[in-house]
C-alpha cells in the first residue's frame, strides 16, 4: 500500500483543498442515483458540492441538480459554462468540448428531509428483518 501511495504522490497529483467537495460526472460510468445520493453526501460534509462534467454527461449533472432542487435538498450557487481543449490521442490534435460546472448549497431544509429519509430507511429494514 505505502508503494501506491509513494506512486501517487511522486506523480505530482496534489489535491486541491478547495475542489475537495468536486463530483466529476460521467453519463456512461454510473447510474443517476449514484450521483444524487453522491451529492447528499458531499452536502452533509461540506456544505455545498459542484458538480461538473464534459460533453455528452451534461445533461447529467443538469438532472442530478435539477433532482436535488425539487426535491429540496438544495439550492443552486453557481453555474459556469465554458469550452475546454481535450487531448485526442487518435486524431493528434486538442478537440474542443463544452464543460459546466454547477455549485449547489444546502437548502434550509436539508438536514430535516435527510433524518426524514433516514428514518423511513431505518423502518423498512426493520420491517424487512420481520
Amino acid at each position: 500500500m505505502e508503494g501506491i501511495t509513494e506512486g501517487v504522490n511522486s506523480m505530482g497529483l496534489e489535491v486541491d483543498n478547495q475542489k475537495k467537495n468536486r463530483i466529476q460526472v460521467s453519463n456512461t460510468k454510473k447510474p443517476l442515483f449514484f450521483y444524487v445520493n453522491l451529492a447528499k453526501r458531499y452536502m452533509q460534509q461540506y456544505t455545498d458540492v459542484e458538480l461538473s462534467a464534459l460533453g455528452m454527461a451534461i445533461a447529467t449533472v443538469v438532472t442530478v441538480a435539477e433532482i436535488l432542487k425539487n426535491n429540496g435538498f438544495a439550492v443552486e450557487k453557481k453555474i459556469m459554462t465554458k469550452t475546454v481543449d481535450i487531448k485526442d490521442d487518435s486524431r493528434g490534435r486538442p478537440v474542443q468540448k463544452a464543460k459546466i460546472e454547477i455549485t449547489l448549497a444546502k437548502s434550509a431544509k436539508f438536514d430535516e428531509l435527510m433524518a426524514a429519509a433516514n428514518e423511513e430507511k431505518e423502518a423498512a429494514e426493520a420491517q424487512d428483518q420481520n
